[in-house]
């Protein structure tokens, strides 16, 4: 029988890798994994400002990748840089204004490798509601906003012409991404968020045939490298949210064995969104 800590820390990292697949989806036909990155540099930030405020870590997180994210749809609209331009000058902005507020707190004591590379270990209850109650929300909208947001991200003048808001869809899904951000911090670390998203998307794309189906099979994906992982660090004694992404970037790589038959690419990923 396992102990406790592990039975949570298995349920919670179950829980955000469900949530993650399906969003990853989106990153992966959007090539956002640099708008990924941003957000979870963000996330330190947010990390310190709850310690300054003595509010809760995942609301502030969410908080300040909300800030973030519509900066930078505000900066796109004004500024002559290029997005990853844009999406640079924010991250390590917001990565560095997070390490240096850390480091003027000395009343505090401050785990910043848990931080940057998660302490799964250590959730507690109250965190793995947090993380399906949030999750499921996170869920809810996507499902709502599935068909604009794909329609936008398979070509985003015809959406226009059709009567759809991308404006509005986009910035609907950057909150999204900001709420998986928040509860997901605690499992990977600021530093491996943005893997968590981007790898079980990836290796679901040789395996689907179509949007739902790839958001199904990186939800899968997620899970089985969630608890491949949790074992592994269990047996070799190795850091848990890191051992995570490992995993997944095992069945990756396994992934990309040539299989006769099996599944084709997503749509929007042919179509290069």
């Amino acid at each position: 029988m396992f102990e406790t800590f592990f039975t949570r820390a298995l349920i919670a990292g179950v829980g955000v890798a469900l949530v993650a697949g399906p969003l990853g989806c989106f990153i992966v036909w959007r090539r956002l994994a640099y708008f990924g990155d941003t957000l979870s540099h963000s996330a330190l930030l947010g990390v310190a400002l709850a310690f300054l405020f003595q509010i809760n870590f995942s609301l502030s997180v969410f908080a300040v990748c909300a800030v973030v994210s519509m900066a930078l749809l505000a900066l796109r609209q004004r500024s002559s840089l290029s997005s990853d331009a844009l999406l640079g000058l924010l991250a390590h902005s917001a990565l560095a204004l997070g390490l240096v507020g850390l480091a003027f707190m000395t009343w505090v004591r401050i785990d910043l490798m848990g931080f940057l590379f998660g302490d799964i270990l250590a959730v507690s209850w109250t965190d793995i509601a947090i993380i399906y109650g949030g999750g499921a929300a996170v869920i809810a909208v996507l499902a709502f906003i599935w068909r604009p947001l794909f329609a936008a991200t398979v070509n985003r003048e015809l959406a226009l012409a059709e009567g759809g808001n991308p404006a509005r869809t986009d910035v609907v899904f950057m909150l999204a991404m900001a709420v998986v951000i928040a509860i997901a911090m605690k499992i990977v670390g600021v530093l491996l968020i943005t893997a968590l998203l981007i790898i079980p998307a990836a290796t679901a794309r040789k395996f689907s045939s179509g949007p739902e189906q790839m958001a199904l099979i990186a939800a899968a994906v997620g899970a089985v490298a969630v608890v491949v992982g949790l074992f592994g660090s269990l047996q070799w004694d190795t850091p848990s949210g890191p051992s995570i992404v490992v995993a997944a970037l095992v069945l990756f790589v396994v992934s990309l064995a040539p299989v006769g038959g099996i599944g084709k690419r997503s749509p929007a990923s042919d179509e290069g969104a």
